[in-house]
């Protein structure tokens, strides 16, 4: 008598996940493994490394014709971590297992041909899906289980063979639940090289503040200059005036990173810095592909996309940028179906102002024409720089100057990284949540939440017909101007805040 077995898995779907039901079916027949249900051919290829497994922990593998079953079947499934819960299928339809031992239980692993289990990514979306419909245990391999664990109200078991959980399902032995240890003890990825500050930088006050202002507030940003003038350096400061991440923000980069095979088993508890070379394709910066996965925008979730000489970019990957950057989330939608993926990053890009990067240099002559000033200015949409909060010019700092040593701002650095913090720290209270930023937020939060006072509302109106401001302009000149009230730790936005704003919404 043949039995139908079945165990639960889950296929993640972009930024979402999918419960998938493993059916295992054995009959009378030539001994063969039939997999049927829109696997990919890393699932096809499980048949073999299924067989060896199974063989190699000591487990008999059935000389029956099995035939495994991947539902729902319209689903296209990717990925070994299915490997792990086609082997349990095939034990319980041999009678190895019984049915009642997998209850209430998902299974997600790449099988070795010893039996041994290897790490998988996507960890965070099986956990979150495997929660969200029902099951109460997820067995996931050893090196797994800080990432998962990150998902409560679920049990995170992780096995180190197919073996030792085949023991366990019989209790014969005892695989217990991973107990979070301290934060501080917690594997993490974190920054190999040095990481400049404010203090390091001579001069550039105005860029500075800026860049304070950016952090505080979400705020995208493009610095302008000639060559050594300072703006790559300015720009790799961003990521350390950051807060540090909440836990909810860590799940987010975490599963993210998780999902592009980038942290199979570390927890990212910095905030991403991506600075993809200007060769980059438009696939690898929004994602997507044969296989879909997040792009750099996504990666950069919740930190900073750095784009250095950002004119040097395709065109058409710059106009990419377009949609994310105001929707804060990326759609890639193929024939057949689409994928989201978050991308709330900070946009920090460098530009110089020709192509020999010295128009308006006071120690060297540019050698460009005006045309080719020209069409150097205008690689950059019109539509695009819309969606730049701030555009700051950054001029040279004298040679001379360079080594010298200022105790004026010794602790500058420290003391702006206390400013975004409280600025941060206001903006939660504000928005009663800590996803949300000045920089961030929609036209109709601009309309509830920023109150400006009758003169700076009447300064605003005078420069949005002298500027000709576009809408988009007009409310990111609000929202720029309320961290700057933020910062100065004023409770409406006044005249001098929409004038400083105002500075930064210069066209290059």
């Amino acid at each position: 008598m043949t039995m139908v077995a079945k165990v639960f898995s889950v296929a993640p779907v972009g930024f979402d996940g999918h419960l998938v039901e493993v059916e295992s079916d054995a009959t009378k027949g030539l001994p063969s493994l039939q997999i049927v249900g829109l696997g990919n051919k890393a699932i096809d290829e499980a048949k073999e490394r299924v067989k060896s497994a199974i063989l190699n922990s000591s487990l008999e593998y059935p000389t029956r014709r099995i035939t495994i079953n991947l539902a729902p079947a319209e689903l296209p499934k990717d990925g070994t971590h299915y490997d792990l819960p086609i082997a349990i299928a095939i034990l319980i339809s041999s009678g190895q297992l019984r049915q009642e031992e997998v209850v209430d239980a998902a299974f997600a692993g790449e099988l070795a041909l010893d039996g041994t289990i290897r790490p998988i990514k996507g960890v965070i979306s099986i956990a979150e899906t495997a929660k969200k419909n029902g099951q109460s245990h997820l067995f996931v391999p050893e090196a797994n289980v800080a990432q998962a664990s990150l998902i409560e109200g679920i049990a995170i078991i992780g096995i180190p063979s197919l073996k030792a959980l085949y023991l366990h399902l019989k209790k014969e032995i005892k695989l217990n639940p991973y107990i979070h240890p301290s934060t501080s003890n917690r594997q993490t990825i974190t920054a190999t090289q040095d990481i400049p500050l404010l203090d390091d930088i001579q001069g550039q006050e105005q860029a500075k503040r800026a860049l304070i202002i950016a952090a505080a507030g979400h705020h995208n940003i493009l610095l302008t200059g000639p060559p050594g003038a300072g703006k790559t350096m300015l720009a790799r400061t961003l990521p350390t005036l950051l807060p540090t991440l909440s836990s909810e923000e860590q799940v987010a980069i975490t599963k993210l990173h998780s999902l592009a095979g980038e942290a199979a088993s570390d927890i990212v508890t910095n905030r991403p810095f991506r600075s993809p070379h200007h060769t980059a394709s438009r696939t690898a910066l929004i994602g997507g592909g044969t296989r879909p996965k997040p792009g750099e925008i996504s990666l950069a979730h919740l930190g900073v996309l750095f784009l250095d000489e950002m004119p040097e970019y395709p065109r058409s990957v710059l106009e990419a940028l377009r949609q994310p950057l105001e929707d804060k989330t990326i759609t890639i939608s193929r024939a057949n179906g689409h994928i989201s993926y978050p991308a709330d990053f900070m946009l920090i890009a460098t530009m110089n102002p020709c192509p020999c990067g010295f128009y308006g240099d006071t120690t060297q002559e540019c050698s460009c024409s005006s045309a080719q000033i020209l069409a150097y200015q205008t690689r950059l949409s019109g539509p695009l720089l819309d969606r730049i909060d701030m555009i700051i010019s950054v001029s040279r700092v004298p040679n001379k100057d360079l080594l010298r040593l200022s105790s004026l701002h010794k602790n500058q650095h420290k003391e702006a990284s206390n400013l975004v913090e409280i600025a941060r720290s206001k903006q939660s209270q504000r928005y009663k949540s800590s996803m949300k930023n000045n920089g961030n937020i929609n036209s109709r939060d601009v309309r509830h939440y920023l109150q400006l006072s009758p003169e700076a509302s009447l300064l605003l109106t005078k420069a949005t017909e002298r500027l000709n401001l576009s809408a988009r302009s007009y409310f990111r000149t609000i929202k720029v101007a309320r961290t700057i009230a933020d910062l100065a730790k004023s409770s409406a936005i006044e005249s001098t805040h929409i004038s400083e704003a105002l500075q930064y919404r210069q066209n290059t």
